[in-house]
């Protein structure tokens, strides 16, 4: 055999892989829509693929085709009666006539769905190139850098901020600080949705003004209440990219790979609480407590200039719509209408994705279970926030423009859990997958989640115990580093559960966690200082850490019972 022969045998037999690949990644796709058409949901459809719709939603469908179909023909006998002269009056049965049978073919044979162009497509977001997929994660990532950066920059100015406002009662001192998660908490509840009906830029674009323009209210506050309210409104603008990053992500990223761009998707909010006190320590002490806020205005109105100009819109629906009504105008032809288009009004998607992050967190056990486990983390997370200032300024003499650095502990916890993570988790979803041969679960994304709920407990009895003892500085740091790495390693495995798991309504499922979570995050954090002053910071991070030993049985309910949870409470007509 020669080697030109042999070189397209072996072409022929790569081609012959990449066919079977593709056909095999078909087939699971269309055994995930079969099964969710029996169970009547549509949760493990990606957002390019469409919805499955209840018997009432699929009423309004077609009573929305079949009126549309009567606006064309009226149209088109209204333009026939100018041309009577011309004799050109066309019968209703000829305008019906080539529209037999739309109201129910949604087949890509039929010529008034509007779909992609064909498996390549390069308008759907699955086909992107690389650089425009990692252009939008990163303008994300950098945008959820920010929103948390706001979340803890402030922190080693609270003291100048309650001496200014002649403030002496620690929760309030601690509020100041997690009053802006509380708006974490409520922002997810009317942007998931609203992503879910108008698409995902015009909410990162409008939310990030909302963002800039509260923060400069709080550079400029003239009373503690009214930072205390600008803070609550710039977290409910700052939650939008916590919120639906993750769909954005499900849009654009194939579940295969998905783990590491939610790695690189998360360094921006990992990042952000930490940088934040170390430059706020610096900066409180060069030029007040106000410039923190100006720097946020100023970064953040930076990046929304470059997000307005650069951001592509990745969710499907939207996508197809905008291509339709320009089909629309272009032909005359009124009764083009998308695949994915479910014939709802913005009301009812309105409704649907303002009461779907509820039903799942009620009606799902996994949803539910998932999620106050995160928010007893995360929990803890802000809790360090709002006391490590206090504790490293009284017991190591710390001054306002170096105890930021005290943090760096958790910035370094939180890098090392990212790499972690994002070296284990794909290679491990992909061979699972192989050795099973039944498809991608997000059940395999758990295996790490014991680590995580193991380390928080050991780093929060380190660091309270050596920092009573008053052991040297970096010993209590090393201690946030080990809590920093288990937080990242839960935070991460969760939310990708939840991600595979909601691929269509992913940004619903995110926001129901970060709704839970975030109201942890505001709560838990008023207890902190109180807790420290009566227990001792020993003993107080020691009851911290027995409530993280009590909840270290949750992590292996949630391997273990996961998938059968989430297959024996399905939410159906999500």
């Amino acid at each position: 055999m020669t080697s030109s022969t042999t070189s397209t045998a072996a072409a022929t037999h790569t081609d012959g892989e990449r066919d079977n690949d593709a056909n095999d990644v078909q087939l699971q796709l269309q055994r995930k829509i079969s099964q969710a058409v029996d169970e009547g949901h549509d949760a493990d459809i990606p957002s390019s693929e469409g919805y499955v719709l209840s018997q009432q939603e699929e009423l309004k469908r077609q009573r929305s085709i079949a009126d549309r179909r009567r606006n064309s023909i009226a149209s088109r006998r209204s333009k026939g009666d100018h041309d009577i002269e011309k004799g050109q009056i066309p019968t209703e049965a000829a305008l019906s006539s080539s529209n037999d049978g739309d109201n129910n073919d949604d087949s890509d044979s039929n010529p008034n769905i509007v779909w992609w162009d064909g498996p390549d497509d390069p308008e759907n977001p699955y086909n992107w190139p690389t650089w425009r997929k990692v252009l939008n994660c990163g303008l994300i990532s950098a945008m959820t850098f920010i929103a948390p950066l706001a979340s803890s920059i402030f922190a080693p100015g609270v003291p100048q901020v309650v001496a200014e406002f002649h403030s002496t009662s620690l929760e309030i001192a601690a509020f100041v600080v997690s009053v802006y998660v509380l708006g974490f908490a409520a922002g997810p509840m009317l942007f998931a949705p609203l992503s879910e009906i108008y698409g995902r830029v015009i909410l990162y674009n409008l939310c990030n003004v909302g963002f800039v323009a509260f923060s400069v209210g709080c550079a400029l506050a003239p009373t503690l209440n009214a930072l205390i309210v600008f803070r609550f409104f710039a977290g409910v603008f700052g939650s939008v990219p916590i919120t639906n990053g993750g769909g954005t992500i499900a849009d654009m990223i194939a579940q295969e790979r998905r783990g590491g761009a939610m790695a690189v998707f998360s360094i921006g909010p990992l990042l952000g609480p930490i940088i934040g006190p170390v430059a706020g320590g610096f900066l409180t002490d060069a030029a007040g407590w106000r410039w923190s806020f100006w720097l946020l205005a100023i970064v953040g109105g930076f990046l929304f200039l470059i997000m307005l100009f650069s951001l592509k819109e990745s969710y499907a629906p939207v996508i197809l719509a905008r291509k339709t009504a320009k089909l629309r105008k272009e032909t005359g032809n009124d009764l083009l209408r998308s695949k994915l288009d479910a014939g709802l009004t913005p009301g009812d998607y309105f409704k649907r994705g303002i009461i779907r992050p509820f039903r799942m967190l009620f009606l799902s056990p996994i949803v539910a279970i998932t999620s106050f486990y995160m928010a007893i983390t995360y929990g803890y997370l802000y809790l360090m926030f709002t006391t490590i200032t206090e504790i490293f300024q009284e017991y190591y003499g710390f001054s306002t423009s170096t105890v930021g650095l005290a943090f760096l502990g958790l910035g370094v916890g939180s890098m090392i859990g990212i790499l972690l993570f994002s070296a284990t988790s794909d290679r491990y979803i992909q061979r699972k997958a192989a050795e099973n041969k039944s498809g991608m679960k997000p059940e395999y994304r758990l295996p790490l989640l014991p680590l995580g709920a193991v380390l928080i407990p050991a780093g929060l009895f380190i660091y309270g115990w050596t920092a009573s003892f008053r052991v040297h500085w970096i010993v209590p740091i090393i201690g946030t580093a080990i809590v920093g790495i288990g937080n990242i390693i839960i935070f991460m495995i969760i939310q990708m559960y939840l991600v595979d798991t909601f691929t269509v309504y992913a940004a619903s499922a995110l926001a129901c966690n970060t709704v839970v979570r975030s109201l942890a995050g505001a709560v838990l954090p008023l207890a902190g200082l109180p807790m420290y002053s009566k227990l001792g910071i020993g003993w107080g991070n020691s009851l911290l850490g027995f409530i993280a030993v009590a909840l270290f049985p949750v992590s292996l309910v949630i391997i273990k019972y996961g998938e059968y949870l989430r297959n024996r409470f399905v939410i159906k007509n999500l």
